[in-house]
């Protein structure tokens, strides 16, 4: 029997790959975009930068050293110049893949990085698979910049697997309801009609804003804003402003909310401050065809009527008064339970006219003497 050269007993000294295989191997030299790893072959594999992950840029160096031990695949036991080429990427994408199938079957929540914004969702890697989370399925309400998102760690759950197609979608939709509707469970379960609750200002519209509560938002109307007047709400709150608001109603799934206090009602010292006789000072507030409306002070209108503005006849209050004039009149009448003050210019006059008709009284008198 022939004796086996050296070379031939070194070539049977190493063990035989084939493309696909997994293989166990010591990285002997590491770049920032390729390392070299022994892996019992008679040739060193080679495994690049863009074999190692999906992740862009990724310096080689900084995740992995000389000694490291790894499995990879094998990609081409010969590229062509003698060198075994070596993937880790798709070895993690097939264990990646069994994960995700998992993962998709037990609706399991997923966490991974944001680690790009597109124009139509989000994408994350998770074990070297690529998912993709539409931009339909990322939030609750329509999200116009998702670029807050890029660099985060999101939570969702996988509601489409097909790996044929290498389609794998994600929604973290489902889990921002689900978590809504526990938090409004635990509000709803803890608030009462007349709680004083903190909130959070989350949307501002002409006839009210939106206070999120903590799980439920809740409606404060213009009208409910203060005991004064609110024109505007916009000029008054903003979104994200803290605000300490009273549970007026809940009906449902439905919260009013409402500022005015009632340590702060201005009726509860009215009585005293504008009893009936007292002269009092006030500014135009508004008008209608009937009389104006004048403000005592905020959250106290007065009725001052056409007919007690002049001694002289008026058509509309409009024709002598103007918004935001000051007036000076006499209160003539005060209805603590429907919370009406009347006014009156005109009683103010009466005892000058009552005196100008004594003196002509008395003037006629000596004339006659």
């Amino acid at each position: 029997m022939s004796e086996l050269t050296f070379e031939q007993m070194l070539e049977e000294s190493f063990k035989t790959i084939h493309a696909g295989e997994v293989v166990e191997g010591t990285v002997i030299d590491v770049k920032p975009d390729e390392m070299v790893l022994n892996i019992g072959y008679k040739s060193d594999g080679i495994l690049t930068r863009y074999e190692y992950t999906n992740e862009p840029n990724v310096d080689l160096t900084a995740v992995a050293k000389v000694g490291d031990s790894m499995e990879v695949k094998v990609l081409k036991v010969n590229d062509g110049e003698g060198q075994v080429l070596l993937t880790y990427k798709r070895l993690a994408a097939d264990r990646g893949n069994k994960r995700i199938e998992e993962a998709f079957n037990s609706q399991e929540v997923l966490k991974a990085t944001v680690s790009q914004v597109l124009e139509g969702g989000l994408s994350v890697i998770l074990d070297e698979v690529r998912i993709f989370i539409p931009a339909s399925l990322v939030s609750d309400t329509y999200e116009k910049d998702l670029g807050k998102y890029a660099g985060q760690e999101i939570e969702f759950v996988i509601s489409e697997y097909n790996p044929k197609r290498r389609r794998y979608i994600g929604d973290r939709k489902q889990l921002v309801l689900a978590k809504k509707a526990e938090l409004q469970k635990e509000l709803f379960e803890k608030i009462h009609e007349g709680d004083v609750v903190e909130g959070i200002v989350k949307n501002v519209t002409d006839f009210g804003a939106f206070i999120d509560l903590g799980g439920a938002d809740g409606l404060l109307h213009i009208s409910e804003m203060s005991w004064g007047r609110v024109e505007n709400p916009k000029k008054v709150f903003k979104v994200g402003d803290p605000v300490t608001v009273l549970i007026k109603e809940i009906n449902g799934s439905k919260i009013a909310l409402s500022m005015k206090f009632e340590d702060q009602n201005p009726w509860k010292e009215a009585a005293d401050k504008y009893a009936v006789g007292m002269e009092v000072t006030g500014v135009v507030a508004r008008m209608t065809d009937f009389g104006a409306f004048v403000e005592l002070e905020p959250g106290i209108d007065a009725l001052l009527h056409v007919s007690q503005i002049s001694r002289d006849h008026i058509e509309k209050p409009s024709d002598i008064l103007k918004i935001g004039e000051e007036v000076t009149a006499k209160v003539v009448d005060l209805n603590e339970a429907d919370k009406k003050i009347s006014l009156s210019v005109k009683a103010l006059l009466a005892p000058e006219a009552s005196e100008e008709a004594d003196e002509a009284a008395e003037s006629d008198v000596e004339s006659a003497e």
